[in-house]
This record gives C-alpha cells, structure tokens and sequence, in this order.
C-alpha cells in the first residue's frame, strides 16, 4: 500500500514555522534541561519537527514542502547581519576580527587534514576526508552541494548526498552543542557581561522619530540590499566563484549601511533591524529543521560517522581552549566560543541561535554580534572555497 504525501505550500510551511518558533518557547519553559544546555528554542521545536517527519516517512506519511520562503528568510536575515556591519563599529573590533578570521582559517584547515588522515586510515579517497571536513562543516549544506558536482567528477561517486549527510551532521551537533559551551565557559571562569553600551548611530534620532516609519525604511533597506545582493551573486558565478548565495546581499547591505551612516537618507534603525535579523533567523531555523533529512544519515558508513565523530570532538576542543583564550579569556569570548561552534560545525545561522541564547540569558555581548557573523558568514567562505579548492589540486 503506497505511503500517502502530503504537499505543503510555502504559507502552510511558514505556518509550521511561526508553531515551531512558539513550541520551541515552550519546550524550554518545560523542559528545564533545555535551559540548562542552552539550546535555542527554534533548534529545540526544529528538532522535534525532524523527528516527526523521520518516523513518519515511508511508514505513515511523506511530506513535500515548499521551501521557497525559508531560502527568502535565510538571506533576508544575513542581509540585516550585513546591515549590522558599520565601519565606525568595526574600526573598534578590528584586531578581534582578523584574530577570529585567523582561528576560523586554522580550524578549517585542521579539518580537513584530520578528515584526510582518518580517511586513509580507513582506507578511504582522501576527498572523503574533505568532504566531511571543511566542506560539508565548516562550509555547511550551501558548500556541500556547490563542491559536491566537483567530487562526482573526480570520482567519489554520491558525494552531493555525503556531503549533505556530513552538513546535517554538523549542522544538529553544533546547534545542540554552541550554547552548552558558551555556557560551560561563563560559568566555570564566572564571566559578566559589561553592563551597558553604547548607542547605534541612528538611537537618538529612533527614540524621537515615528517609530512606524522608521520600521518600514529599515524593512524597505533590506529588500533593497536582497535585490541588489542578487546581482552581485549573479556576477560571483559568472567569476565561477563557488559561495552562498547570501553573500552578495551581505556585501550589498554593508555598503547600503555605511552610506547611510554618512548620509542618512535611510535613517536606519539599529533596533529595528536586529528585530527583523531576530525574527528571520527563528523562522528560518525551524523552517531548515523541519527539511532536515535525518535519514540521509543512514548513508553513512562507520568510517564516515567516526570520522564526523572526531572532527566534533576538534571543535569541541578548539572552542573550550584556542578560541576562548585567544579572543580574551572574557564574557565576549565566551559568547563567541559559543558562536565558533555553530558555524565551524554547521551554519552562521546556528551559531548566532546559540549566541543569542546566551546573551538573553547572561547579558549582551555585542562585540561578539560583529565579530562572529562576519567572519562565519562572510569571510571564511571567501577562505574555505580558496582552501578547498586548493587542497583537491593538491590531493588529484
């Protein structure tokens, strides 16, 4: 007897979505473990949705949804990232960001070399050990598929699907994992938060203005970057430049900010736009784990999961000691810790769920706001693809 399917539209999905982002209050306000663990609400109520549809598919029900609105969310949110990024902020951080950069780059390369040595080890393509390394962790699902073609055509037959498997991986031990370690790091050094901190450019103006209006430019400068952004994307694939298709929305949505910052045509809310990130990346999370294809896990032989086994116990290792001590050995660092885990084993989107956990649970930490996200979501994907590609030509 067949398996009925159920197709869900993009508005029954953001349905879903806008649940799950509730559910996931929930489960943390009953479940104290949750809290304890620090475990964002969006992973906590994404999780049980990927359960759900694991125990469901192919014995009860099947579900196809429309994603559309999740990949929308997905880069509207690291468009108001982008927005986030002034350069009077950044010229205070910048001696923090190239140090993150500069540990984000080491970890990646790590790796991938621990990947190769285990695959040899088992007698394994030296590829595979990429793949599972810096591609499908560092790099996350985006990377995977974009280098996974690459792999098939030098011989690792199905690695679009290894790659996606490893990516899931990463992607539901670093959202389990980030907030416990920044956690784990602020209680056992007995961290505090600064208390305070200083207004965007635009608050003065905010508080006295129409807040209404306000709102809409802010909303209308993201639309405006996302369009933009398309276009630079565009022109990174016809430099056959291999990145997420957010980062042209980033880009532009930096520039937009600065000029803004100088001219304040926008007038762009601080507030606002963090709201807006807020709300995109809940939905979106949910949105991401509700399509999470755990069974694609079950592709994975022993090899494969031990290896994905030790590349988290890396991280897990570089977040309570390298990247604690060299980003401070202080409540931002920590915070950051949290964050590093996140996207060096998944996604940005992960990491800055498992930061902003921590930070509405122990204070702000709004130098790790800047630092992680620009280096998770912008310049190590320039750095990886760089890295990757240069360790197939090395490997070939």
């Amino acid at each position: 007897m067949p398996v009925p399917l159920l197709k869900l539209n993009a508005v029954q999905v953001l349905a879903l979505a806008a649940l799950g982002v509730l559910l996931g209050g929930w489960l943390k306000g009953r479940f104290r473990l949750l809290d304890r663990l620090n475990i964002p609400a969006p992973v906590a109520a994404g999780m049980v949705y990927a359960l759900l549809t694991l125990t469901l598919r192919d014995r009860f029900l099947n579900l196809e949804t429309d994603m559309v609105l999740r990949d929308i969310l997905m880069v509207a949110f690291f468009t108001t990232v982008g927005m986030s990024v002034s350069l009077r902020t950044l010229g205070r951080g910048g001696s923090q960001v190239l140090r993150f950069f500069s540990l984000a780059v080491f970890a990646a390369v790590l790796q991938n070399l621990l990947g190769i040595a285990l695959a040899r080890l088992f007698g394994l393509h030296p590829f595979i050990g990429i793949i599972t390394g810096s591609v499908a962790l560092t790099g996350g699902p985006a990377t995977a598929l974009a280098f996974g073609g690459t792999f098939e055509s030098l011989g690792i037959a199905g690695a679009p699907v290894l790659g996606i498997a490893s990516a899931t991986f990463g992607i539901t031990s670093g959202g389990l994992l980030g907030g416990y370690i920044g956690g784990w790091l602020i209680r056992r050094h007995r961290l505090q938060a600064h208390a305070g901190g200083p207004a965007g450019p635009h608050e003065t103006g905010e508080r006295r203005g129409d807040d209404q209006s306000s709102l809409l430019r802010s909303v209308a400068g993201v639309c405006i970057a996302m369009g933009l952004g398309t276009l630079l994307s565009a022109g990174f694939e016809r430099l056959n430049l291999t990145l997420p298709s957010y980062v042209g929305a980033m880009i532009a949505a930096g520039v937009l900010r600065n000029l803004d910052d100088r001219f304040l045509v926008l007038k762009l809310s601080q507030r606002h736009l963090e709201a807006l990130g807020d709300i995109s990346l809940n939905l979106f999370i949910v949105m991401a784990l509700l399509t999470l294809r755990l069974w694609e896990l079950a592709h994975l032989a022993l090899p494969m999961v031990a290896i994905l086994a030790a590349q988290v116990a890396l991280v897990w290792v570089l977040c309570l000691t390298l990247s604690f001590r060299v980003m401070g050995r202080d409540y931002e660092s920590a915070v950051m810790a949290g964050g590093f885990c996140g996207f060096m084993l998944g996604t940005t989107a992960n990491s800055l769920a498992c930061m902003d956990v921590l930070v509405k649970k122990y204070g702000p930490a709004p130098q790790a706001f800047i630092v992680v996200p620009l280096v998770g979501a912008f310049l190590i994907d320039f750095a990886n693809a760089l890295m990757i590609t240069a360790m197939i030509n090395f490997l070939r």
